[in-house]
């Protein structure tokens, strides 16, 4: 029994990092796309290719992704026992707080698509870089496990 429960541990470890992958490099890719939408003219043949992009980069990779790594996520959690642990909080705080990007991303995205521009490019290009921070901040307290 401890050695399917040990096994067990390991598959749902590979699958929240996998899955963790692929959520970060929609994020990743999102406000590029963003980006490159934000030069486009409202209402362009190009305007809306980007648009259509990004709803795709939405419905096949972010949202997918999100949802088996918030469901592998806890599961490992449960099964570990972390929630009594103070760098565990820490990283539900922040995991919270990239959800959250996530989903001001994907709203962003849909009112570019509308011919909005929100956001001013180098705006845009600095909210961008959100994920990175909060990956390394996320990566070193799982790691590390300061407190």
């Amino acid at each position: 029994m401890q050695e399917t429960l040990g096994m067990l541990y390991f598959w749902l470890k590979a699958g929240h990092i996998i899955f963790m992958v692929f959520w970060l490099a929609g994020l990743f890719m999102l406000p590029r796309q963003l980006v490159y939408m934000h030069a486009t003219a409202a209402g362009s043949t190009e305007e809306t290719l980007w648009a259509e992009r990004t709803r795709q980069l939405s419905k096949i990779i972010l949202l997918p992704s999100i949802i088996v790594t918030w469901v592998f996520g806890l599961t490992l959690a449960i099964t570990i026992g972390a929630w009594d642990q103070g760098w565990f909080h820490a990283k539900l705080f922040l995991v919270l707080i990239l959800s959250g990007y996530h989903g001001y991303m994907v709203a962003l995205s849909k009112k570019m698509a509308r011919g909005e521009r929100p956001l001013a490019e180098k705006r845009l290009r600095l909210v961008g870089e959100a994920p990175a921070i909060l990956l390394a901040l996320i990566v070193v307290l799982v790691i590390v496990k300061p407190f």
